[in-house]
């Protein structure tokens, strides 16, 4: 492809918008109720929190379509945007907005945002499937940050000096990752701490969200979390647990009682990269034995479950130089007391790694940066960053199940940011959008479903 002409660049129409698919999914917005959410729970005090649902929905529109710092809201002020929406703000406001916010009224834009994800449930099939089987993960990162004027900053687990912030999601076999909730916590935080109220409060959500019972839950964490207040929490919360053990004393005597003819060979459908010795692994073996953790604490704190092992023989340095005399082995552990068989349970436990995905594509929107010097203004940014994520997907899923669990940027490319002309013909607004857009069909579905009759309610 070639540029055929020389064009100048006249920046002179009014009733062009760069984003023409954020009329319809901030429209799913207002019918998940974002707006009467935040007035009846965010109650910023003084003039900074003024019109709070004006100024919460114009942060969450900027990071829809790819705001990525204060500044960058105002993105939103432009051509005909001031006709497609109302109550647009500068960045400037939304600012003083965000700094009016303390530990509270963070908290209370978490309530927001577990109720917007009940009603999302409602209105877009996000949780597919939810009634036979789904998997909370949790899992923390380092946002990094630079210079010394932002509150909470310290140098954290990985070495890397910014904020720490850790995340529940939800997702089942059918359908993608959503942020059921989000906690923002100084960046020398032990990654356990707090947890234990994350996970209850991620599945309390999660069964406001099912219309019916919801089928086995499964709450996968890493070694971080192998705690007594962690899977006290899952159990409390009438879920499973699927922890990777920590390899102290216990674990590695409990891995010594396991008979050679036990272990069973798997072969990954993928090989893995393995960290620890920088090559790809495609063949390893399983196998499983009854184990008591926690047993230093007190007799009524012990929790007795299957440790699932899974081993990889470790590669010869010296393949050339030196014979294999005994064959050695790198030994991974999963705690879990979930009912699936042996190698079902060690695969679902590896696809924990499914979070990850969800932190890149946070990183690569809203919170590529921690835009405040304040603490708690960048806790609530957060807290936002997870709405507009739930929103997004929610907005994709209706559109099309491949979509639905498609990257952020993709689905931003796709739907949302595509110029479109408004126009006024016999009363009724139009979007002219481009001819031969290629997820035309897919827009005109979300743009149907979100102006369409309202969703029954549920007796």
């Amino acid at each position: 492809m070639r540029v055929c002409h020389t064009m100048d660049p006249v920046f002179d129409d009014p009733n062009l918008i760069g984003f023409g698919g954020l009329p319809a999914v901030m429209s799913l917005a207002e019918r998940a109720g974002l707006h009467d959410l935040v007035d009846q729970h965010v109650t910023v005090p003084g003039s900074a929190g003024a019109n709070a649902a004006v100024k919460v929905a114009g942060m969450v529109a900027g990071m829809v379509v790819g705001a990525d710092s204060i500044s960058d809201l105002d993105v939103l002020r432009h051509g005909g945007m001031g006709r497609a929406f109302t109550g647009l703000r500068a960045p400037t406001t939304l600012g003083t907005h965000l700094r009016g916010y303390r530990f509270g009224h963070v908290r209370q834009l978490d309530a927001v945002a577990s109720r917007l994800l009940v009603n999302l449930a409602k209105m877009s099939p996000i949780l597919a499937g939810v009634d036979q089987v789904c998997f909370v993960d949790v899992d923390d990162t380092i946002r990094e940050t630079h210079g010394y004027h932002k509150q909470g900053v310290a140098y954290g687990y990985s070495g890397v000096k910014g904020l720490n912030a850790i995340l529940a999601t939800v997702s089942t076999p059918a359908s993608a990752p959503v942020i059921a909730a989000t906690r923002l916590r100084k960046g020398n935080v032990a990654s356990a701490h707090g947890a234990a109220r994350l996970i209850t409060d991620t599945l309390a959500t999660l069964h406001k969200a099912v219309a019916t019972t919801a089928g086995l839950v499964v709450v996968r964490a890493d070694s971080a979390y192998f705690t007594h207040d962690v899977v006290a929490a899952i159990v409390r919360g009438r879920a499973r647990f699927s922890i990777t053990a920590r390899m102290n004393k216990a674990v590695t005597l409990a891995i010594s009682t396991i008979d050679d003819t036990a272990w069973t060979p798997i072969r990954y459908p993928h090989a893995i990269f393995d960290q620890a010795q920088q090559a790809w692994i495609s063949d390893a073996e399983v196998a499983e034995t009854g184990f008591t953790a926690f047993s230093s604490r007190r007799q009524a704190d012990h929790v007795t479950a299957r440790l699932i092992v899974r081993r990889v023989k470790r590669l010869n340095p010296h393949p050339k130089t030196q014979g294999e005399l005994l064959p050695g082995y790198r030994y991974h552990a999963v705690f879990t007391d979930t009912t699936l068989g042996l190698v079902e349970a060690e695969a679902a436990h590896r696809d924990h790694a499914i979070i990850e995905a969800v932190i890149a594509d946070l990183k690569d929107g809203p919170l590529a940066h921690a835009p405040s010097g304040k603490f708690t203004a960048n806790s609530a940014w957060l807290a936002l960053a997870a709405i507009a994520f739930n929103l997004t997907r929610a907005a994709a899923r209706i559109a099309s199940v491949t979509l639905g669990r498609a990257r952020t940027a993709t689905v931003r490319r796709a739907l949302v940011n595509v110029a479109a002309r408004i126009a006024n013909q016999a009363r009724h607004w139009r979007l002219h959008l481009p001819r031969d857009w290629p997820w035309q069909t897919q827009l005109e579905h979300l743009f149907d479903t979100v102006h369409g009759p309202p969703t029954p309610a549920t007796p």
